[in-house]
């Protein structure tokens, strides 16, 4: 059995990092970093060693799955916030690229662009979760969507935000100035209070948008089934990643089941902007549409005909004679013959 099972500590990541193996646990702390007591086994490939196998594979299959989500997203080409949410699932997409290049070494921790590479990946978390709790706010429409206002506030403001966090982030990697390695107090502040308070937001606003303007109450089972799941993740990853590691002979840890987890809830929020989201079917130019069968209304020869004719061969003045009424030829030399005829 090992040491210590669960350890929490107030603005100080000692006691997370000694449980879970997070991006930030080599820089900070003393000089080495900090090591956690359990942690998932590695691998070899090609000569290499891959830190986290089973994490590396659900990176591999969270940045897929959001592919699909952004795309399916994409086509919805006249629903409501649908550039804005984009943005989140593209901010996502790069926290999952970065995490699998820092968790699994790909880029070693002895490298000197480690700890960019990890305030880079801190400063989108942060953006990430501050975009979601943005888009909360597109539904109450203090500004129309798709407009300019709308979609590059969200993005300038989540640059704002990912700059903040990264320079708090390597300012306490290299001591800069105040900062310090040893009390990263403010790094801790973002990482967990800020981020909390952004989800916070964006759920009791999500829950409030739709018992006031939603009869459909479904949504709600997405909201909260997302919430769910991400917390569920955190518990399981910082109270019982150290249980989970050692009974399972360190094949996986709680890191592997937070990042399922966070996807899972990434996934319901997706749905619930889906469900809550309706595509004007006048104006929809997607792939797939809706064909609305009028041909039992119309006679048959009357709908070929009418297909074979030009739009302008079909137009027909308001006030024009109608042709079975136009008058017959009553002169030329096609008259004159039937007329010889009846004489006969």
């Amino acid at each position: 059995m090992v040491e210590i099972t669960f350890k929490f500590d107030a603005f100080n990541f000692d006691g997370i990092c000694k449980t879970v193996p997070l991006t930030l646990c080599p820089v900070i702390g003393k000089d080495e970093g900090i090591v956690p007591v359990c942690y998932s086994r590695n691998v070899e490939l090609a000569d290499n060693l891959i830190f986290q196998p089973a994490t590396l594979i659900i990176d591999v299959v969270a940045i897929i799955m959001v592919g699909f989500m952004t795309y399916h997203v994409r086509s919805k080409y006249t629903a409501v916030g649908r550039k804005e949410i984009v943005t989140f699932f593209y901010l996502y997409m790069l926290v999952l690229i970065l995490e699998m290049l820092l968790i699994t070494g790909i880029i070693p921790q002895s490298s000197p662009v480690y700890q960019w590479f990890t305030a880079a990946q801190l400063g989108l978390v942060t953006a990430c979760f501050w975009c979601l709790m943005c888009n909360g706010f597109v539904g109450f429409q203090f500004a129309e969507d798709g407009t300019p206002l709308s979609v590059w506030s969200i993005r300038i403001s989540s640059f704002v935000i990912f700059l903040l966090t990264g320079f708090i982030a390597i300012a306490t990697f290299v001591e800069l100035g105040a900062f310090s390695r040893r009390s990263p107090g403010a790094l801790w502040a973002f990482y967990i209070i800020i981020n909390g308070l952004f989800l916070a937001v964006y759920v009791i606003s999500q829950i409030v948008l739709v018992l006031k303007s939603l009869d459909d109450r479904w949504p709600l089972g997405d909201i909260l089934f997302g919430f769910c799941f991400f917390i569920f993740g955190q518990v399981l990853m910082y109270i019982f990643s150290v249980i989970i590691c050692d009974n399972v002979k360190h094949y996986i840890d709680g890191t592997f089941f937070n990042t399922v987890c966070t996807l899972l809830a990434v996934m319901m929020v997706y749905k619930y902007w889906d469900s809550i989201t309706k595509e004007d079917l006048e104006f929809s130019v997607g792939s797939k549409q809706n064909v609305w069968e009028v041909k039992e209304l119309m006679a048959e020869d009357e709908l070929d005909h009418r297909n074979s004719m030009t739009p302008l061969q079909q137009y027909q003045p308001p006030f024009a004679r109608p042709q079975s009424q136009a008058p017959q030829q009553q002169y030329g030399p096609q008259y004159h013959q039937q007329f010889d005829q009846q004489q006969f």
